[in-house]
């Protein structure tokens, strides 16, 4: 049996990486979702063990220690981790998985998975992205200018990708990244 693809999906806070990652999984089979752990706070609508682990950040620090994660990164004063286990049992399944991850932790996946396919979800411009955030109605004035002012470095990034896709319209987007999805499992199968 073929291994799985892993897909890993990053991008600015604010570009809407959760809204098509939810669209994208809702009406397209054969692709799973690792859910991150996180010390963030839920924000209003999120709910644990389905948008995001929430744990403390002791027990964090603890699962960091016994290796049970991927990669983790420190993103806007919150720690970030991808549980490895999970990710490894479904593409021993032959499964295909895509994980959101910031920059940060998808350079740590690349040392790890040299054949994973790296996508980059882009803003149409900083004004929408700046848009978007406020629209969240979850960030504190000096999140909001820490977010604008990490999106410049993580965008520096694109170059680091396989795919940059502009995030406009949801459903274009959604599209083109089922059409990433149909080329690369194509070109495994070749």
């Amino acid at each position: 049996m073929a291994r799985g693809i892993l897909f890993v999906l990053s991008g600015p806070s604010g570009v809407g990486k959760g809204t098509i990652l939810d669209r994208l999984m809702d009406d397209y089979n054969g692709i799973n979702y690792s859910i991150s752990v996180t010390t963030r706070k839920p924000r209003k609508d999120e709910k644990d063990g389905i948008d995001y682990f929430f744990v403390s950040i002791e027990k964090f620090q603890e699962m960091k220690k016994e290796n049970q994660f991927l990669e983790t990164a420190c993103v806007h004063g919150n720690y970030y981790g991808t549980p490895q286990k999970y990710v490894e049992q479904c593409l021993s399944k032959g499964e295909d998985i895509i994980l959101e991850i910031d920059i940060q932790g998808a350079k740590q996946i690349k040392e790890k998975f040299k054949d994973a396919v790296y996508i980059f979800l882009l803003p149409p411009n900083n004004k929408e992205l700046k848009n978007r955030l406020e629209k969240r109605n979850s960030e504190t004035e000096e999140s909001l200018k820490r977010r604008l002012k990490n999106a410049d470095q993580e965008i520096s990034e694109v170059n680091n990708y396989d795919y940059r896709i502009v995030n406009d319209q949801i459903e274009k987007t959604v599209h083109a990244i089922k059409e990433v999805i149909k080329k690369e499992r194509s070109l495994r199968k070749e």
